[in-house]
């Protein structure tokens, strides 16, 4: 009887990334699904070629596991479905080889269990059994199976099936790897590495949100690159971009894990700090100003002076009810143009609508 050719939705049970735009904090789904993760068994990215045999018979056991040896893949060995879950929640097993028939959870349960996982990483499930019935090979894959060969099995042909299964296992991966640098690179300014003002724009709102609606402090910092012109002209274009990364490298040294920064244009950063009122965040501005007057910057082999101005607004009694970015953003660009105007290399805050 002729087999079913393998599924061909296998980019449909894919796990679906996050897009990190609609997260709460860019990254951090991504990071917490990696961190939560058993170790990826890849080397340099390629799959390993490592199999979890779920198979009660112990006899089945050993010449599948001689089969699977031979065809070049390491072996482990559950006896049950439940037995296999336990395993996959300590290792990560990108291919499943497993029976129909089994005690405690059968290999129909134990495909529904992994899909119902949602794991970060694929898992390609071949099911193994004797029952060449078309009706029973759609219920295999149904629930979840993407191939399924029938015992007793042929070597040549159970092998080939899993390095099909390694081809597409390692192009999920690519596909995977691909997407997430794109993701990461839609929120990243290319120079700095700082967030950049996409990013800014739609997590402030959401920072901004998230304090008004739970009365929490948010404060937040605009810095300006005093004379960035002048470094430009003097030094060139190429010495002013190492600025800008040095800069944002120092201010980012100042800051506290919650708190993030963002390139808002040109020679000007936004930091923005939760959980700060505006007297915490003058300490965080002093602290960031200091640091980029003490930083040496070399340009064409000499070096010279850099500071910068600083803005301060936040959440207060003037603007709680009414603040949204623009106006946040607003508030602090006037402190900005204060100090500014009031000599530069200087910190002014903004509050109850007087500077």
């Amino acid at each position: 009887m002729a087999r079913l050719p393998l599924r061909g939705d296998f980019q449909s049970r894919i796990p679906e990334s996050p897009n990190p735009l609609r997260s709460s904090s860019t990254f951090s789904q991504l990071n917490q699904q990696t961190m939560n993760a058993p170790a990826p068994q890849s080397v340099d990215g390629l799959v390993k070629r490592r199999v979890l045999l779920v198979e009660d018979e112990v006899v089945q056991q050993k010449i599948l596991s001689k089969t699977l040896e031979h065809g070049g893949f390491e072996v482990v060995i559950a006896n049950d479905g439940q037995q296999a879950l336990q395993l996959m929640k300590d290792q990560d097993f990108s291919l499943v080889l497993t029976d129909w028939d089994m005690p405690n959870l059968d290999g129909l349960g134990l495909c529904r269990a992994i899909r119902n996982a949602k794991s970060p990483r694929y898992t390609y499930i071949i099911m193994l059994a004797g029952r060449e019935e078309v009706e029973n090979v759609v219920r295999g894959l149904q629930s979840g199976a993407d191939d399924y060969v029938a015992k007793p099995c042929v070597e040549s042909e159970l092998i080939a099936r899993l390095n099909t299964g390694m081809r597409l296992l390692e192009l999920e991966r690519s596909l995977r790897r691909s997407y997430e640098e794109n993701q990461r690179l839609c929120v990243i300014d290319a120079l700095t590495g700082t967030y950049n003002r996409r990013y800014l724009e739609e997590q402030l709102a959401l920072e901004l949100a998230r304090a008004v609606r739970y009365k929490h402090a948010l404060s937040i910092l605009l810095c300006d690159i005093d004379h960035f012109k002048a470094i430009n002209d003097e030094y060139g274009h190429q010495c002013g971009d190492t600025v800008l990364i040095k800069c944002a490298e120092e201010l980012n040294k100042c800051l506290r894990k919650a708190d993030w920064m963002a390139r808002y244009g040109g020679e000007e950063f936004i930091v923005v700090l939760p959980e700060t009122d505006p007297e915490g965040a003058m300490v965080v501005a002093e602290r960031c100003r200091a640091a980029l007057e003490n930083t040496p910057f070399i340009g064409r082999g000499k070096a010279f002076p850099l500071t910068a101005s600083f803005g301060v607004t936040g959440l207060g009694d003037h603007n709680a009810d009414s603040a949204n970015i623009v106006t946040l953003i607003a508030e602090a660009d006037a402190a900005l143009y204060t100090s500014k105007k009031n000599g530069r290399n200087r910190i002014t805050l903004q509050r109850a609508g007087i500077i």
